[in-house]
């Protein structure tokens, strides 16, 4: 959601309540939001706990009574057509209708008192009509004699797909003792599909070519093609107290991040990381398994993930090193243990990817193995090495800077070509280094162009200074990529532009466009790391944070270069951030420059201990929270020697982009994207308002996992999502776009099951099947950020528990996220499709506001949640309902808006 997957939250009832008081970023209601609108808002939020405390109720009321044998007390019974099975009635209905019919019957001698509650938990989805068509809500006292009995019929009425509840409570009443008094309870369970479509069971992937393009061994060319370094990769090894956690803890607690006690407490930090991420590893441990040759490779091989690893999710598997023990060690195998590595895992299976030949070369499918997994350590020994160097190369002032060395006289370059004001202060002061030693800070909200400020940067340093030498780094492969690429596109010379890849990266995922300026070798389509003098020739080096190491252990010296970005440096572990800075850069001679938000996704960091100690927190987010030079006055704003926040949003229609600008930018972003990209989608048929391109489609669904995954879906939404996918193709065919391009449509997922569950989905649905869907990304809210798409669809996914489920507790997960709410909803250039279930996401701050937004504005579709008042429902479910017989036909039944 992936790394999605990876921080499950405590399980809670719902976010504490707020006042209706509170504004400001992060908050419900922005800076200039009208007093009343807040307090609308938490009018909504407090509503939707009251229905969640309803509902729970309402499940307990149905565990509690389902299963006893009352249905014939007193000659009474209850039944249904059709009929009801452990006291529920399941349907799988495509129209948009339905009725079920009921009959109470008494078959005793004796009168007994009827009083009838259903519940609303979707408002106007069910109606309830007796024998003469009036609609019913609650019934009291209704005698039943003898040989009597009451019809009723459940009408159902929806146009959305969706999972649908409506729980009915018969309570009688023969006597005057409390014996005389029992109940008999009916749930009606509906799944609503709009378009038929059954689902397949997920496939493994099968053809070289995907694997080819997924990570492969980090053994493979560590050995074989990696010369030894110039200067050597400690081990660091782990202290002896490691595993008293709790004394750790409060040893942190007491300890505050300084200069000080920088290295001990990354190093501890890092530790920590390392032994939660060994613990998670040793789960997959497995004896006796068997193992298959992939068809298309000698050395990749694979064992069945699903069958195997029962309810353990094989994220952060890839690129970990594996152990193989034959269970047979006689014959031509002569070790006992065969060392791999972890290339690739699907839905079905775990590939493995071994270099030993006789191993290969004596392997026969079905051979059975013990298999032990170990992490990776590589990343960790590189980021332990930067926070060991720190002292050594004195960089108190660009960690902790003060301004004090800084220049107070720096002469500022006129560039007259930079139309936007913010954009080129920073590339200003960045020219002529006014921060230094202290970096220099581009705060880039999304859609703002930091990447194009750095790019312009660099273009102003290369024609300005003949002297100078560049590292531009980015925390990811794609972010890399994208920065190189833009740099290529500028007028820089592109034989001073170099791309320098791991060698353990798979080549065939290197852009075309990046292929004659990297470290690839053409005739053996191999990585390889050049000499130091032949990378020192280069005015840039572009390059990962981690893979920058490379450039340290090539023995390039302190102060060759200049000037080091670092592109999405928000997104970057400090430690990792650093890994260029401590041991490439003499303070006094480069300027380091950190692009990014702390507002988007930072560090994806396993142990949640360590994560609380700061090792979730970047270099961009501490400075810019915890120092001085940094933080913003309220009359001042940003010191712009040391600091710039962009201002223009180049990405997105301002409809879409109003509520994060108000959460999270203190309504500061300015609509400047260019009309005829962010209005294309404004006449859209489909849109409830016209010209306001942004939709919360409200879906009744329910939480879903699988017996083998802990990772959440929900079916419901997939099924609108499919159906918006299905009109937006209709409208590009009818515009005369027959092929889907790259960037064109996104669909965002915060669990990496839907994401899995919407492809199959797509793949299958016979309507879809013959379209061009290849560059339609799905993916996790971690594969988006950095993205912009024309389109993107979000899935909430998270719903309420079925009310037969016996574990009611309800959370949001991860979704409850602010920082994971603001990437999804700002990919969008031209059009955003939000489905979730308002009965949850009104629960939270943000998704409350967001959801309050779409209906002040016209922009809500899908289900209607009922605002019925919380003390009758309350009364009716302990058995004391006030409710009368109604008798109107003014409702109209079950159709929503």
């Amino acid at each position: 959601m992936s790394s999605v997957d990876h921080q499950q939250r405590k399980p809670q009832m719902f976010p504490a309540g707020w006042s209706a008081q509170k504004t400001g970023p992060g908050r419900s209601g922005g800076p200039h939001e009208p007093q009343n609108m807040v307090a609308d808002e938490a009018q909504m939020a407090k509503q939707a706990r009251q229905k969640i405390r309803a509902r729970l109720k309402m499940a307990k009321l149905f565990q509690q009574y389902r299963g006893q044998i009352i249905s014939n007390q007193y000659g009474v019974t209850v039944t249904s057509d059709p009929a009801s099975t452990q006291d529920k009635i399941r349907l799988t209905v495509y129209e948009n209708k339905t009725v079920v019919l009921f009959t109470v019957k008494n078959s005793g001698a004796r009168k007994v008192y009827l009083t009838f509650w259903a519940s609303d938990l979707v408002q106007n989805i069910f109606t309830v009509r007796d024998s003469n068509g009036n609609i019913i809500k609650t019934i009291k006292q209704h005698i039943l004699g003898p040989g009597a009995e009451y019809k009723i019929g459940i009408h159902f009425c929806s146009e959305h797909a969706g999972f649908y509840e409506q729980l009915l409570v018969f309570t009688f009443k023969a006597g005057q003792r409390p014996s005389d008094k029992f109940k008999i309870v009916r749930l009606l369970e509906v799944i609503h599909w709009t378009s038929f479509s059954e689902e397949l069971p997920p496939t493994a992937t099968n053809s070289l070519c995907d694997l080819q393009a997924m990570t492969q061994t980090q053994a493979d060319s560590a050995v074989l093609k990696w010369r030894k370094p110039d200067i050597p990769l400690k081990q660091y090894g782990k202290p002896d107290n490691l595993n008293d956690v709790r004394e750790l803890d409060r040893e942190l607690q007491k300890r505050p991040l300084n200069w000080k006690n920088y290295s001990w407490r990354f190093h501890l930090l890092l530790d920590l990381e390392e032994l939660r991420l060994k613990t998670e590893i040793e789960k997959y441990n497995v004896d006796n398994v068997p193992m298959f040759r992939h068809k298309d490779s000698i050395n990749l091989l694979f064992l069945q993930f699903a069958d195997i690893f029962k309810n353990l999710s094989s994220l952060g598997l890839t690129g970990h090193q594996v152990l193989v023990s034959p269970l047979d060690q006689t014959g031509v195998f002569e070790n006992r243990f065969y060392k791999g590595w972890v290339n690739h895992v699907d839905v079905m299976n775990v590939y493995l990817r071994f270099n030993n030949k006789l191993f290969l070369c004596n392997f026969k499918d079905g051979m059975r193995f013990n298999i032990i997994f170990a992490i990776n350590r590589l990343p960790l020994l590189i980021q332990h090495r930067a926070v060991a160097h720190v002292y050594r190369h004195r960089l108190k002032e660009v960690l902790f800077p003060t301004g004090q060395q800084s220049s107070h006289h720096s002469h500022l370059h006129r560039l007259l070509e930079v139309e936007n004001p913010e954009q080129r202060t920073a590339i200003q002061h960045i020219v002529s280094c006014s921060a230094k030693p202290a970096p220099y800070l581009v705060f880039g909200p999304p859609g703002t162009g930091k990447t194009m400020t750095l790019v312009e940067a660099m273009k102003q340093i290369v024609r300005t200074q003949a002297s100078c030498t560049i590292l531009a780094c980015a925390p990811s492969n794609s972010a890399a990529d994208h920065l190189c690429e833009k740099i290529l596109e500028s007028d820089i010379d592109k034989d001073k532009v170099f791309r320098l890849y791991a060698l353990t990266f798979p080549v065939t995922n290197i852009p075309a466009s990046i292929k004659s300026c990297c470290n690839l070798n053409q005739d053996t389509q191999t990585a390889m790391i050049p000499s130091k003098e032949a990378l020192m020739k280069y005015k840039i080096m572009v390059t990962t944070l981690l893979t920058a190491e490379r450039l340290v252990a090539r023995g390039i010296p302190a102060g060759h270069y200049t000037y080091i970005f670092v592109d999405e440096a928000g997104q970057a572990a400090e430690p990792e951030c650093i890994v260029p800075i401590a041991g490439l850069l003499k303070p006094q001679r480069c300027q380091v420059v950190l692009a990014g938000d702390l507002k988007q996704l930072g560090p994806v960091i396993t142990f949640r201990m360590a994560e609380k100690h700061g090792l979730g927190v970047s270099l961009l987010e501490r400075l810019m929270k915890h120092n001085n030079l940094y933080k913003a006055h309220d009359i001042y704003r940003y010191n712009t020697r040391f600091v710039t926040k962009l201002l223009r949003n180049y990405r997105s229609h301002p409809a879409i982009l109003k509520i994060p600008n108000e959460l999270f930018y203190k309504g500061e972003l300015q609509p400047y994207a260019l009309k005829k990209n962010c209005n294309s989608y404004c006449m859209w048929e489909r849109l409830p308002k016209k010209g306001f391109p942004l939709i919360f489609h409200g879906v009744a669904g329910t939480d879903e996992r699988d017996a083998n995954s802990p990772s959440v879906y929900n079916m419901a939404e997939v099924a609108v999502l499919k159906e918006y996918l299905k009109s937006l193709i209709d409208h590009l065919h009818r515009k005369g776009t027959t092929k889907i391009v790259p960037g064109e449509i996104g669909i965002i997922a915060p669990y990496k099951k839907q994401v899995e569950k919407i492809r199959n989905a797509l793949q299958m649905d016979k309507d879809l099947r013959g379209e061009d869907l290849e560059n339609v990304l799905v993916g996790s809210v971690e594969q988006f950020q950095g993205k912009e798409f024309n389109i993107i669809l979000v899935s909430t996914v998270r719903s309420n528990p079925k009310l037969t489920a016996h574990n009611q507790q309800f959370t949001l997960g991860f979704v409850n996220n602010a920082k994971r709410f603001n990437v999804a909803i700002t990919r969008a250039r031209a059009l955003l499709i939000v489905v979730g279930d308002p009965r949850v996401l009104k629960t939270d701050q943000i998704w409350n506001k967001f959801i309050h937004y779409c209906q002040r504005e016209g922009a809500y579709r899908g289900i209607t949640v009922s605002d019925a008042e919380e003390d009758s429902l309350s009364a009716v479910l302990s058995g004391t309902p006030s409710g009368r017989v109604m008798k109107t036909n003014k409702i109209h039944a079950g159709r929503t808006h």
